[in-house]
């Protein structure tokens, strides 16, 4: 597969256009024939003119590529090497919800022939590529899984908005489902990546190494929200106390925050899924994940306990909330945990204003049903900073008064505005 690659003789095809799947795409196409698929003909127009959907590329990534961009199944005939990078998110009860990486396994394999290569990239629980994947690839294709097609998967590490460790910089986890399947995999990996591959032992263990890099993350960052609590109990700045304890060579520098996103607030669900399929409750992950999806609701328990204290009414109370995504400079708005903040709130009918300057109104109105303002009234009586956007770092005291009423507080959720407030109330994790 990689020599029929490498010689034009075969063509790579990328299912799921999203933040993962037009990266890859677009370096492959640099090199290699490419298809790229996705069943939003709306998201595929866009991309067609050079532009992406998600915000993360220019129109200059596109030049220079040799891409088809589809949404017709059909054309993935035409391609020998297929990359499944779809969404793989949770439902309202924190279950794995399979239902995008499913759908793309019948589409996949309703349009595979034999000697075909299909590499998932989407983030998993260990098994789900052979146990849940494989046999709809089988049953759609009628072909044997390994005998007739191989299998692999490299997982995703895409990280939005971070410029510095992008995909071809980074060391890429390849698997595969033999060693002629690894080996190819590797080497046609290799063709866009600086760093090489890391070639895991089989598909369950890069599987596993996945999932456990953001669950590691999640527990972790779960570990400084609960320090945040009890050093708010007793008075301390939570990141003075970090900043003291960053001075030891070995103390590791993680930092209270909210924790939403489509990684590290959702993988460990699924590596919690399947432990308890297993008959194992993992109690360390539970714990964190109870924590960090507890945050949003406690910073907005401590702004209206703030203005409370002021002696002003909290019914009808104005509070700004700034930025909404769910981490900074990305127009990403899933599972952003900033929503809680404001759900939180206006169960104390407080009055909330929002805004972002990178989120897309129609986008926020339709999944959360909040209305993004366009500019900020003078009489809030706290303005909460849940984002740190660049726009914001270079605030001062001076905007905050201006913008506040009488005894207006500042609720600085990542503590970043700690050294310019200095009369105002202030309140920062």
């Amino acid at each position: 597969m990689y020599n029929k690659l490498i010689r034009d003789k075969a063509t790579i095809s990328v299912i799921g256009l999203g933040y993962v799947g037009l990266p890859i795409a677009l370096e492959f196409s640099k090199i290699i024939k490419v298809i790229g698929f996705d069943i939003n003909e709306e998201r595929v127009e866009m991309m067609r003119n050079h532009i992406d959907p998600s915000k993360e590329l220019s129109s200059e990534d596109f030049e220079g590529t040799n891409i088809q961009f589809t949404s017709n199944p059909v054309d993935l005939r035409e391609a020998d090497f297929h990359i499944v990078a779809v969404p793989t998110p949770i439902n309202e009860h924190n279950q794995p919800d399979l239902t995008p990486l499913l759908g793309a396994c019948h589409i996949v394999g309703k349009n595979i022939k034999k000697g075909d290569y299909i590499v998932f990239e989407s983030t998993v629980y260990p098994g789900c590529t052979e146990e849940d994947c494989v046999p709809i690839l089988e049953e759609e294709s009628g072909l044997t899984y390994c005998e007739d097609f191989k299998v692999g998967y490299s997982p995703e590490r895409i990280n939005p908005g971070d410029k510095i460790h992008t995909l071809t910089t980074i060391t890429k986890i390849v698997s595969g489902c033999d060693d002629e399947a690894l080996d190819n995999i590797a080497n046609i990996y290799d063709i866009i990546l600086k760093n090489g591959t890391h070639r895991a032992s089989s598909i369950k263990v890069a599987e596993a190494a996945k999932i456990i890099e953001n669950t590691q993350r999640d527990v972790n960052i779960a570990l400084m929200n609960e320090l945040s609590i009890i050093f708010n109990k007793m008075g301390i700045n939570t990141y003075e106390v970090l900043e003291a304890a960053g001075t030891k060579w070995n103390f590791l520098k993680f930092f209270p925050g909210l924790v939403g996103g489509h990684c590290i607030g959702v993988d460990p669900y699924y590596l919690v899924h399947k432990a308890k399929e297993l008959g194992y409750h993992p109690h360390i992950i539970n714990a964190g994940r109870f924590v960090n999806d507890s945050m949003g609701s406690y910073v907005a328990k401590q702004t209206v306990k703030r203005i409370a204290a002021q002696d002003k009414n909290i019914r009808n109370a104005k509070v700004l909330i700034m930025g909404l995504t769910f981490k900074e400079n990305v127009s990403d708005i899933r599972n952003t945990k900033v929503v809680n903040i404001v759900k939180e709130l206006k169960t104390y009918k407080v009055i909330v204003d929002v805004v972002d300057p990178y989120a897309s109104a129609e986008e926020v109105q339709k999944e959360y049903g909040i209305e993004l303002k366009n500019s900020y009234d003078v009489d809030y009586d706290a303005i909460i900073v849940a984002v740190n956007h660049k726009q914001y770092l270079d605030l001062n005291e001076d905007f905050f008064k201006k913008h506040t009423s009488e005894k207006g507080i500042v609720i600085d959720v990542k503590g970043f505005l700690k050294d310019k407030i200095q009369t105002m109330l202030y309140w920062s994790l």
